[in-house]
C-alpha cells in the first residue's frame, strides 16, 4: 500500500494517474478538498484508489499505528503558493507535517519520497546544484522556499536523506493544475488568454540586461515528474535530494509562442508591469543541474517544451474533459519527446 499526501493536488493526482497506469490502485489519498467550487475534487474523478483520508486525520492514525502494510509514503501535500503571507501556516503545513511523516517512515523502515522546491535556490547566485553540501548556503527569496529549505536541512541533519528522497521541482506544468488559481502555470494561463482574447500578456523586465518576456525558467512537464517518482519508487536504494527539471532554461516568450503554435493561432504578445510585491523576490533565471539524477541511474528522455505544451493543449486543455483519466491511458500518450541532458 502507498500513502499519497496531496493526492488530489496537481502533482499528487498526476502521480496517482501514473500509479494507476502501472496497475497500482492500493493507494491511500490524503488531502483537503476544500470547497467543491474550487474543482480540486475533479482531479480524482477518473482515478482509482483504496481510500481517502483528510490531512488532519492522518497524524493520529499514524501515532496509533492504525495503518498497516504501507510500503511507501509519497508526500506531495503542502502549501505551494510562493506568495503565501502566513509564515506560521507555512511552518505548520510544510515543515512540521513533513517532519512527522518522515519520522514515522524512518521508524518503520518505509520508503519516503517528498516534494522540495527549486524555490530553495533563491536568486540562483549560488547555482542550482542539488548536492547536500549546498543546502545550508542557500538563501530562498520567499517564506514558501524557506519552509522547504528548513525541511531539507532537518532531513539532512537527522539522517533522513540517507534513506529518503527529496525532489526539488522546477517549473512544473500540465493537466490537473486547474484548481490552483493564480498559481497555475503560465501555459494554462496563456491558453485561457488566447482563447478569450487572442493575445497574451507577460511581465516586463525590471532589471537591466533582460528584455521583456525573456526571463527564463526550467519548465518541466508533469508527466516527466511522475515518471521520475515512479522510478524512485522502484529503486529504493537511491536516496538524497534531486533536482527535477529538464536541465534546459527557456524564456516565457518561448513558452507562449509554443502555446500559440499548439493552438494554431498567430502569436500576439504584450508586456505589462510586474506587480511591486513580486519585483524584489522575482527569479529571472532558473535551470536545474540534472547530473545527480542521471548519475543515480534515471536515463529516460525528458519532454521538450514544445512537445509537452502540444500534448497539454491538444489532449487536455482543448478537450471536454481536461483531467488525467486512468480509463483513457491512450489519450495521454505524448506526441513526441526529445532527450535533454
Amino acid at each position: 500500500m502507498i500513502v499519497l499526501t496531496g493526492g488530489a493536488g496537481f502533482i499528487g493526482s498526476a502521480m496517482l494517474w501514473e500509479l494507476n497506469c502501472h496497475g497500482i490502485e492500493d493507494v491511500i489519498v490524503v488531502d483537503d478538498l476544500g470547497q467543491a467550487s474550487t474543482g480540486k475534487w475533479l482531479n480524482l474523478r477518473g482515478l482509482r484508489f483504496r481510500d481517502f483520508i483528510h490531512k488532519n486525520d492522518l497524524p493520529p492514525i499514524l501515532k496509533e499505528n492504525r495503518l498497516q502494510g504501507v510500503r511507501a509514503v509519497i508526500h506531495m501535500g503542502a502549501i505551494s503558493s510562493t506568495t503565501e503571507p502566513d509564515a506560521a501556516l507555512l511552518m505548520k503545513n510544510n515543515f512540521d507535517y513533513s517532519k512527522l511523516l518522515a519520522s514515522w517512515c524512518m521508524e518503520h523502515g518505509i520508503r519516503f519520497i517528498y516534494a522540495s522546491s527549486a524555490a530553495t535556490y533563491g536568486d540562483g547566485a549560488g547555482g542550482y546544484a542539488d548536492d547536500d553540501g549546498s543546502i545550508n548556503r542557500l538563501r530562498p527569496l520567499n517564506m514558501y522556499g524557506y519552509s522547504k529549505q528548513l525541511f531539507d536541512r532537518w532531513a539532512m541533519q537527522n539522517g533522513v536523506l540517507g534513506r529518503a528522497v527529496g525532489l526539488k521541482y522546477f517549473n512544473v506544468y500540465g493537466p490537473n493544475e486547474y484548481h490552483k488559481g493564480e498559481m497555475k502555470s503560465v501555459v494554462c494561463k496563456a491558453f485561457s488568454q488566447i482563447r478569450e482574447g487572442g493575445s497574451v500578456s507577460l511581465f516586463r523586465s525590471h532589471i537591466g540586461g533582460w528584455r521583456d518576456g525573456e526571463q527564463m525558467r526550467d519548465f518541466i512537464y508533469v508527466k516527466d515528474c511522475t515518471k521520475i517518482m515512479k522510478w524512485l519508487l522502484d529503486h529504493p536504494e537511491v536516496a538524497g535530494i534531486f533536482n527535477v527539471g529538464t536541465g534546459r532554461s527557456r524564456s516565457f516568450n518561448d513558452l507562449v509562442r509554443a502555446t500559440f503554435l499548439a493552438m494554431g493561432v498567430e502569436p500576439s504578445i504584450s508586456y505589462i508591469p510586474m506587480p511591486e510585491i513580486l519585483r524584489k523576490n522575482y527569479q529571472y533565471y532558473t535551470c536545474a543541474d540534472c547530473g545527480k539524477l542521471r548519475t543515480a541511474g534515471y536515463l529516460a528522455p525528458l519532454t521538450s517544451l514544445e512537445d509537452g505544451i502540444r500534448d497539454y493543449v491538444l489532449n487536455y486543455l482543448q478537450t471536454v474533459s481536461p483531467y488525467l483519466d486512468a480509463e483513457q491511458p491512450d489519450r495521454q500518450t505524448l506526441t513526441g519527446t526529445s532527450a535533454v541532458d
